[in-house]
């Protein structure tokens, strides 16, 4: 049997049953997306302190391969036994993983910490839509997708100054170290929501019949990570040898990438995924073409913006802010009422389409660079509006107790398609020279991949 608490009319994600809750969660993404943009401040001076620069890409994929693979155990977890246990161990697993690389006395045991920390990460995060899902009522889902999205604003703009700043004046341990004692009031604040807010309640527990057993959604995530990582790294290299390897070995990385891909995702993705099936397989593939669209973009701007426009670093950093503010504008627009899903999620793609150009354009001598800013603003709009919008679907397609494994799938595919977009972007620049007319050529594809989505956008609706 379920039990499904509904809200009272007007009841909204900060009333009172909710709001210790909403807080504590909030504060607690907060603290996520802080830590993930203040590392990779913080990496160049850890690098060079534990003598591990030759290391240094690993700091991040071994953290997103970790991710990828909490998510599966993650989603299946919350669904088996509701989400407050995975939760806690999400937390705690990434608070560890702060503490270990804060006092890793050499650049292995960091490595470590970013592998715990990028685990516990993911376990927390997809434990969230089981937490959406079992305690807040349906009409309330846009709101809480909104409000999350809008947690990433803050430290966006403000975590690489405050990380620098830290990094410089207290040392780039305390980045790391820093975070775990403000964990500490907000996992009070959950604790608190968790105990009084109502939760869904159900009957019956193990393993349903007709289900991936998870210890084989285990491998085939493992596998997953592995190959997007090697996809990343051979396209980046891309048989140049510019990296050192010897000349090759790149597309031979990628090739192998790719062969894993192939055989290991579509066992993590619902059927039909990759070919754009009628309703949730196209709500997971919009979700990875958008994801992937607007990551790829945000690569390589500042890099193109700082080699091709003259910008400093912190000047063409200071474009992506922009790019979250409109974000958690676009957020706020669709969490306040009910528009036409379809309507949402068919335009969101071209508005980041439209934006993708105006990056491209932005390459050229003869384009104010403030198109590249205009450019930014337009694809977070865009993404804004479509990623809580799928979000909520996600749920809603999902039969009671597959909330947490349809969430994994969507983290998964999202992760992946991300990595395919910046390695494609990557081996087009690794193979023709980081040029304007090749940079001119990586934003356009990445625009046509985000108009692809209004493809997909059509066939969300069952």
């Amino acid at each position: 049997m379920t039990t499904v608490l509904e809200a009272p009319a007007g009841t909204g994600i900060y009333a009172r049953r909710y709001r210790a809750l909403t807080v504590g969660v909030l504060a607690l993404v907060v603290l996520v997306a802080f830590e993930s943009l203040a590392v990779a401040t913080a990496m160049p001076m850890v690098g060079r302190d534990l003598d591990g620069l030759g290391l240094y890409a690993l700091a991040f994929s071994g953290s997103m391969a970790a991710g990828m693979i909490a998510t599966v155990l993650g989603g299946r977890w919350g669904d088996l036994r509701g989400p407050v246990a995975p939760l806690w161990a999400g937390l705690a697993a990434f608070v560890a993983g702060l503490l270990i690389s804060g006092t890793a006395p050499g650049m292995d045991v960091f490595l470590l910490g970013r592998f715990v920390q990028g685990f516990g990460g993911g376990v927390f995060q997809v434990a969230l839509y089981v937490l959406v899902s079992r305690v807040y009522p349906a009409g309330l889902h846009p709101k809480v997708f909104g409000a999350l999205a809008a947690a990433w604003v803050v430290p966006s703009m403000v975590g690489p100054v405050i990380a620098g700043s830290v990094a410089v004046h207290l040392g780039w341990r305390w980045v790391f170290l820093g975070v775990p004692l403000l964990v500490a009031p907000a996992a009070l604040l959950l604790w608190r929501g968790l105990g009084a807010a109502p939760m869904e309640e159900r009957d019956g527990e193990g393993e349903p019949a007709g289900r991936t057993p998870i210890a084989r959604r285990f491998g085939w995530a493992v596998l997953t990570a592995a190959g997007a990582a090697l996809t990343q790294y051979g396209a980046q290299s891309g048989g140049t040898g510019t990296d050192g390897t010897a000349p090759g070995i790149g597309i031979a990385v990628l090739a192998a990438g790719l062969v894993l891909l192939a055989v290991s995702l579509p066992r993590l993705l619902p059927p039909g995924t990759l070919r754009g099936g009628r309703g949730l397989p196209s709500v997971i593939a919009l979700r990875g073409i958008v994801a992937g669209a607007f990551l790829g973009g945000e690569v390589y701007l500042p890099l193109m913006l700082h080699a091709e426009r003259g910008l400093s670093l912190t000047q063409a950093g200071a474009v992506l802010t922009g790019g979250a503010l409109a974000w958690s504008l676009g957020s706020w627009i669709v969490g306040r009422k009910t528009y036409d899903r379809t309507l949402v999620l068919s335009v969101g793609p071209l508005v980041m389409g439209g934006g993708l150009l105006l990056m491209a354009l932005s390459v050229l001598d003869t384009v104010p660079v403030a198109l590249a800013f205009a450019g930014e603003a337009l694809s977070g709009f865009g993404i804004g509006i479509v990623y809580p919008t799928l979000s909520v679907l996600v749920l809603e397609l999902s039969a009671p107790g597959q909330e947490g494994e349809n969430s994994a799938s969507m983290g998964v595919g999202e992760s992946v398609f991300t990595v395919m977009t910046v390695a494609a972007v990557g081996a087009i620049v690794a193979g023709l020279g980081a040029t304007g007319p090749v940079y001119l050529a990586g934003f356009a594809l990445i625009a046509l991949l985000a108009v692809t989505g209004t493809l997909a956008a059509r066939r969300v609706a069952l």
